[in-house]
């Protein structure tokens, strides 16, 4: 007697095989980051029950499709492992965050992230959209910060219409919102937390307004920006 096979001939002749039928398409590799393995454990535990997810170990997060980092807010620690995550050319970059400060946006889309979803929202269905766009090569933001990108565009477009004129061009949006804030009496360690920059950070940037716009002060640099209609 000879062993009989689970192969089913075709009306052409040809052979398949079982598994050939039931085989499941390529998951998403995904690899998460977070500095607090609370936070990180709640995103893995989502994840992990979606067919549609590789989840990777810490030595193969290299080779992710989609990184996904997961914080409480975006400070100079998380600016570097974005950076970092940037470089390599075979992953795309998620960002799963409690609040985004004013001026974080343009830090994160600078550091190369590709899509932004607040904790509060980050339940199963969401985790997966999130995921699924970033490796479609599709860019995902909240409404209110989609209308601040694109307003940002706008002043960016303005400024290469008019780059001699003083216009918003004068200043960028991080340094325009630093010496918004420091004419509302704010101090650096204030601006600091509101921005989610270092101390150092903003001490830099309102040094070079100073600097470049040839003031005294940052007393002189708010009044030269209030007079001139810069903020």
């Amino acid at each position: 007697m000879t062993a009989t096979t689970s192969r089913a001939r075709t009306p052409a002749g040809t052979m398949n095989t079982t598994t050939s039928r039931t085989e499941r398409p390529d998951r998403v590799t995904v690899a998460v980051h977070a500095a607090d393995p609370v936070l990180r454990l709640g995103v893995v535990q989502q994840l992990r029950q979606r067919p549609e997810i590789d989840l990777l170990a810490d030595t193969d997060a290299e080779r992710a499709q989609v990184s996904l980092v997961v914080v409480d807010h975006v400070d100079d620690d998380v600016a570097v492992l974005l950076h970092r995550l940037r470089h390599n050319t075979d992953t795309r970059t998620g960002l799963v965050v409690a609040t985004l400060g004013s001026g974080a946006l343009q830090r994160v889309i600078e550091c190369g992230v590709a899509a932004v979803l607040r904790r509060a929202e980050a339940d199963q269905d969401q985790l997966l959209r999130l995921v699924l766009a970033i490796a479609n090569g599709e860019g995902v933001l909240p409404g209110d910060l989609l209308g601040t990108l694109l307003a940002h565009v706008g002043s960016l477009q303005r400024s290469a219409l008019d780059p001699r004129g003083v216009s918003l061009s004068t200043l960028t949006t991080r340094e325009a919102d630093m010496l918004r804030m420091v004419s509302e009496g704010l101090d650096t360690a204030e601006i600091a937390r509101k921005t989610a920059y270092s101390e150092r950070t903003v001490k830099n940037v309102l040094h070079e307004i100073i600097t470049r716009l040839q003031l005294r002060n940052r007393a002189h640099a708010v009044g030269y920006a209030l007079r001139n209609g810069l903020i």
